[in-house]
């Protein structure tokens, strides 16, 4: 019989472990899906802030919902059928009719946690409930992330069946935070999924790959000292680095081919429309080409006003957060020129955004200074 107390206990530490990439972490990938948004996703600009400030809307509910922790990982390691062939089955009915319920939620369920997510998603976007759609979009990302975190995607979930025990923590969280910077990468070209199920899969399955690096990252890393020392820290860095990189471009990639594949199979319904009669906003600012870019010292931007408008014009990095305020005013209509000297910060893709009246525009520009 267990002991309470410990079932207590290690349903406490798994809270706190389940919550992947951490915060910084998830809202960078949340926000860089927004790198891959094709011509035809011009519209989703507009929710880059949004998905970025809900990123870690799902591990906040795991104080109030018990079902929202299961969601987060799945230690596919313990499906048999995993070890002899590379794969499990792929419907959670058959997982449950095969396995139980208890076992297999216990085992966790992300993948079909991740499959609700994109199926709420498209039927917002069927009935054109575009302000809970951004909420399913926030959650969806958050999963996605979750499947690109490797050690979300074991049994040895915290390095304690290998003795590295707490790299869970050290790898997502505080080598993430103090790297984010670092993690530089630019968008991909998308598609429409045809197999969305087998999509999610596919990802879990290559990623799975990827926990014996972060294992063997672990215990080069612990030649150069003790977890807590700066050359450890820095030495898990360097050795891992290549391949976090990887992950989290590939997260945000899914992300951004996930939303796109749930909007086409909804009818591609305009975001600007609440009912399909509705004539679609039009902007009434214009972004128009930075330069240079890439660039190194300074960047001229430009964009013009069909109207007088309130103008807002910020620089985000990737995390989302904005890093310089560039107008906060009233402008008349016309052309308009500003520049930008980013002063102490770190090369990497930034986000132009400017917001006249409703419209919302996103510029990306390299910074390599």
């Amino acid at each position: 019989m267990k002991n309470p107390l410990f079932s207590v206990l290690a349903l406490l530490a798994l809270a706190i472990l389940t919550g992947s990439w951490g915060g910084t972490g998830h809202r960078k990938i949340s926000t860089e899906a927004s790198l891959s948004y094709n011509q035809q996703m011009h519209d989703f600009v507009s929710w880059t802030s949004f998905l970025a400030d809900h990123a870690s809307d799902a591990d906040d509910r795991k104080n109030s919902d018990p079902n929202e922790s299961a969601r987060h990982y799945i230690d596919i390691d313990n499906y048999l059928s995993f070890i002899y062939s590379g794969r499990i089955t792929q419907t959670l009915d058959s997982a449950v009719n095969m396995y139980g319920h208890s076992t297999v939620y216990g085992d966790g369920i992300l993948p079909w946690a991740t499959l609700t997510a994109f199926d709420s998603l498209k039927s917002c976007f069927q009935r054109q409930d575009f302000e809970k759609a951004m909420f399913f979009a926030a959650d969806l990302g958050h999963y996605v992330a979750d499947g690109h975190m490797p050690l979300h995607i074991t049994q040895n979930y915290n390095g304690q069946s290998t003795g590295n025990d707490g790299i869970h923590s050290r790898y997502e969280s505080s080598m993430v935070n103090a790297h984010v910077n670092e993690i530089i990468y630019t968008g991909d070209s998308i598609a429409v999924i045809p197999d969305v199920n087998q999509y999610i899969f596919n990802y879990l399955y290559t990623n799975y790959t990827y926990i014996d690096s972060v294992l063997q990252a672990d215990n080069y890393a612990k030649t150069f000292g003790g977890e807590n020392s700066p050359a450890y820290k820095q030495a898990l860095w360097e050795k891992s680095k290549l391949f976090t990189t990887g992950l989290m471009k590939n997260a945000s990639h899914a992300l951004t081919e996930l939303i796109f594949t749930a909007w086409v199979h909804a009818g591609s319904p305009s975001l600007n429309a609440s009912s399909i009669n509705e004539t679609p906003v039009v902007p009434n600012g214009i972004l128009e080409q930075c330069v240079p870019n890439p660039f190194s010292t300074s960047v001229t931007i430009r964009y013009t006003l069909n109207e007088n408008s309130k103008v807002l014009l910020q620089v985000r990095n990737t995390a989302g957060f904005v890093v310089s305020t560039l107008l906060d005013e009233m402008n008349n209509a016309g052309k308009h020129v500003t520049e930008w000297i980013p002063r102490n910060l770190p090369h990497g893709v930034y986000l132009i955004e400017l917001k006249t009246g409703k419209s919302l525009q996103l510029m990306k520009i390299v910074c390599m200074n």
